[in-house]
């Protein structure tokens, strides 16, 4: 006798599409309330970093790195004297991601771990642990240097886009996605990336090294995988 074969009736069919679909958004949920809790610890990490610089300096009136007295103060190292800035100035010296350790933007994380502003390693040696991480791993630094300069002014630009930044100090959080850049700056400022006190520059040709420019961030091109560096002016 020939088997008779049984198929799906609509109604399972049906069920398992809404199976599907529950997971499917429950996956997309997840994946954006993963992507808000960066985008608050980003935050955070700039927030609580500049509390703790304002805090150092309210309480040995230098800024932390530049401080001629930090051995008197924290039993932290001294810095040499970074390009131009002296010390003492209420100058940052030295690039953001600095790696050499007389510079003052590379002590600054060592006088505020040393005066308990922030915790982690205070032994300079220590280069995998010694810079702090942000959510997406990438390394955060500072300079009394605007680290990004404003983008080409265009016909399509705003013209705000050729101000370039200012602020006593610049602190900048590296590796960070498209998405995130935008969600930083709608929660800290303007919402453009390549204006205002938060902008974000581009890495080299998917290289470490930031171009220096600042980049326009939009819906159409935040996708496209690319890493950015976001600074924020204090």
């Amino acid at each position: 006798m020939p088997s008779t074969q049984r198929g799906f009736t609509l109604v399972e069919i049906a069920i398992v599409l809404v199976i599907i679909g529950l997971l499917l958004g429950g996956v997309l949920k997840g994946q954006e309330l993963i992507n808000s809790a960066k985008a608050k610890s980003l935050v955070n990490d700039f927030r609580t970093i500049s509390t703790a610089i304002y805090a150092y300096q309210d309480r040995f009136r230098f800024m932390p790195g530049d401080d001629p007295a930090a051995g008197q103060h924290v039993g932290g190292a001294t810095a040499s004297t970074p390009g131009s800035d002296a010390r003492g100035n209420g100058r940052i010296g030295g690039a953001w991601n600095s790696g050499t350790a007389t510079d003052e933007a590379f002590l600054v994380w060592q006088h505020l771990r040393q005066a308990n502003l922030l915790t982690g390693t205070t032994n300079t040696s220590d280069t995998d642990n010694y810079f702090p991480r942000n959510a997406d791993n990438g390394v955060i630094g500072i300079t009394g240097s605007a680290p990004i300069t404003p983008a080409e002014t265009t016909a399509t630009s705003s013209s705000s886009a050729s101000l370039p930044m200012t602020g006593a100090f610049f602190l900048c959080s590296d590796g960070i996605t498209g998405r995130l850049a935008r969600q930083v700056d709608s929660t800290m400022d303007d919402g453009s990336t390549d204006t205002g006190n938060v902008r974000a520059m581009a890495r080299v040709n998917g290289s470490g090294a930031a171009s220096g420019t600042a980049a326009n961030i939009n819906a159409g091109n935040e996708a496209n995988g690319e890493l950015y560096t976001v600074c924020v002016a204090f």
